[in-house]
């Protein structure tokens, strides 16, 4: 048993434990944050149900529901054997069939950060346990279960928020002194807050400020200019000097290009001589060397002519060599559109899908059928139970895997999806189907859009 205990505590503490034994099994404790709600689920676990199998588990961001599932199965049966394609509710009952662990009774502090699966899921277990279950959830604010009781934790009387303090500090003033007095009223019964009482801060403590400081501020203004001025004069100084130096570069340089207007023709360049494409057999050199200055312009021009013909056969050549890469590139093109066709169809159905499911509000529920890791599995199934018109699937990617599942339906509320599950086929319902949240699929496509 924990040290101490507020005698209002207490008493929600008997009266949680008693609504349990009048046979609920899920009650929600609601309080807002610093009420402490994790020290009356430390005290219910500590000194309730002694004979119990308990599981105590801290809510986070971070967590995932599979690590929720790991965490509470581990603390309620013995080195169990956890399968995480499966749902809690299917975990549980298997672990049941293997070993008796006797009645149970789950602690989570931080509902909030649960997820709306887990909540049904939770719900479900609390209802149809074969055995004794009793789960209670703290959170901050209320949680979308129906049949849950709702526990408000109120905040300390002025009588016992003195008590908390004296349990904490020894020197407290006086319940006259204005500071004080002030504070309790300010707290309104949080322990947290109340918790954050120190005894000297009513005293006032005169610091002197340095005088000496604004001068020192002063000094660094000063040098971080005198550096600024420099780095700009340097910076001019180099501006001119690199100006000057390009200048004088550009001066130096030699005028040794033709214009444009000069080479009107091709020319081939062999052996350091000029020759030109007149032959279309081939250019022989000539044998009797020839001196040719490389900047004689006149000279150049005048042995250049327009080999027509020469043109015309490489013309042909390139004709010829274009149409035989093209009918290549033909083939291997229609052999990729056979494989696109393909897999545009199977991607257009996805797409109509995700559509489907983008399009239901967030709030409408459906109901899972099947969730596998083959297409083909999926599409067996579907054929299986005539489920073409009422069923749509969709991806989504668990433990680094795409995973296709099967959904019905579309409901805006719980009641209409409890009565379409009565009318699915005995063969669709020995898959233990459950019902899950529009908002919650359209996070499951947007992992694998991702």
């Amino acid at each position: 048993m924990q040290s101490q205990i507020l005698p209002s505590r207490a008493a929600l503490v008997d009266r949680i434990a008693l609504q349990f034994e009048y046979g609920q099994n899920l009650i929600v404790l609601l309080g807002t944050s610093g009420l402490g709600k994790s020290y009356m689920l430390e005290t219910f676990i500590t000194d309730k149900y002694n004979d119990f199998n308990k599981a105590f588990v801290q809510v986070s961001a971070q967590m995932t529901d599979a690590q929720l599932m790991s965490d509470l199965l581990e603390q309620s049966f013995n080195s169990p054997l956890v399968d995480h394609n499966l749902s809690l509710p299917e975990n549980y009952y298997q672990l049941l069939e293997q070993q008796q662990c006797g009645p149970c009774l789950w602690v989570l502090d931080g509902g909030r950060q649960l997820s709306e699966e887990i909540l049904i899921e939770l719900e479900l277990l609390s209802k149809n346990s074969p055995n004794t279950l009793y789960i209670i959830i703290a959170s901050q604010s209320k949680l979308a279960l129906n049949d849950a009781v709702e526990i408000y934790l109120e905040p300390l009387t002025l009588r016992e928020s003195k008590m908390l303090l004296q349990w904490y500090f020894t020197d407290l003033p006086y319940d006259e002194d204005p500071v004080f007095s002030t504070f309790l009223a300010e707290a309104h019964g949080n322990p947290s807050l109340l918790l954050a009482w120190q005894p000297r801060e009513h005293i006032a403590d005169i610091i002197v400020k340095d005088k000496v400081s604004w001068r020192l501020h002063l000094l660094i203004l000063m040098l971080l200019i005198m550096l600024l001025i420099i780095g700009l004069l340097y910076k001019s100084d180099m501006t001119q000097w690199w100006q000057q130096y390009y200048q004088q570069e550009d001066t130096q340089v030699l005028n040794t290009a033709i214009s444009v207007e000069q080479v009107s023709e091709p020319v081939i360049k062999q052996n350091d001589s000029v020759v030109t494409l007149n032959d279309p057999e081939g250019v022989e050199p000539d044998i009797e060397p020839k001196s040719v200055h490389i900047n004689d312009v006149p000279a150049i021009m005048q042995s250049l002519t327009e080999p027509a013909n020469t043109v015309k056969v490489l013309d042909n050549a390139i004709d010829n060599s274009v149409k035989n890469k093209s009918s290549e590139a033909g083939d291997v093109v229609s052999k990729a559109l056979k494989v696109e066709k393909v897999n545009t169809a199977e991607q257009t159905q996805i797409s109509q899908d995700n559509i489907w499911y983008m399009q239901q509000a967030d709030t409408n529920s459906v109901i899972q059928l099947l969730a596998v890791t083959q297409q083909e599995v999926r599409d067996n199934f579907i054929a299986q139970f005539n489920l073409q018109q009422q069923a749509h699937s969709y991806q989504t990617k668990r433990n680094n895997q795409i995973w296709w599942v099967v959904t019905f339906g579309s409901f805006e509320s719980i009641n209409e999806a409890k009565s379409a599950m009565g009318t699915l086929p005995p063969g669709v319902r020995k898959n233990k189907p459950f019902y899950k949240k529009i908002s919650k699929i359209k996070q499951e496509i947007a992992v694998v859009d991702q």
